[in-house]
C-alpha cells in the first residue's frame, strides 16, 4: 500500500521559513518523480515543485521561483520543500504527489499528472 505523509508544516510570519517533509512507503520512490502541490481556500490545486528521479533536475512555478527549493534523500524514501522569504499568498495545504509517469520532463504541472497524494500539510503565513 502506498504511503504519502507530510509534515512540517505551521505558522509563520511572512518573511519567515519552514522545511516540509514528505516521506513515502510502498512505492519503489528512486524511480518515482515527485512534485508539490498546494491549495488555498476556494483554490484548486496548484502545481509548486517537481523533481526528478536521481534530483538533479526540478522546475518550479514562477510565484515561488527563487524562494523554495525541492530536494529529495532516495535513501530516506523522502522528499523535501525548503520555502523561504514566505508570503501570505503561499498559505495553503501542501501536498506531495507521485508523477504517474516515471520519466520527468518539467512540463506536469496537473494535479491529474499525479497520484498517490499525502494528506497534505498546513502553512499559514501571516502578514
Amino acid at each position: 500500500q502506498v504511503q504519502l505523509v507530510e509534515s512540517g508544516g505551521g505558522l509563520v510570519q511572512a518573511g519567515g521559513s519552514l522545511r516540509l517533509s514528505c516521506a513515502a512507503s510502498g512505492l519503489s520512490f528512486s524511480t518515482s518523480v515527485m512534485g508539490w502541490f498546494r491549495q488555498a481556500p476556494g483554490k484548486g490545486r496548484e502545481f509548486v515543485a517537481a523533481i526528478s528521479r536521481t534530483g538533479v533536475l526540478a522546475n518550479y512555478v514562477d510565484s515561488v521561483k527563487g524562494r523554495f527549493t525541492i530536494s529529495r534523500d532516495n535513501a530516506k524514501n523522502t522528499t523535501y520543500l525548503q520555502m523561504n522569504s514566505l508570503k501570505p499568498e503561499d498559505t495553503a495545504i501542501y501536498y506531495c504527489g507521485k508523477d504517474r509517469s516515471p520519466l520527468y520532463t518539467g512540463r506536469r504541472q496537473n494535479e491529474n499528472d499525479y497520484e498517490y497524494w499525502g494528506q497534505g500539510s498546513q502553512v499559514t503565513v501571516s502578514s
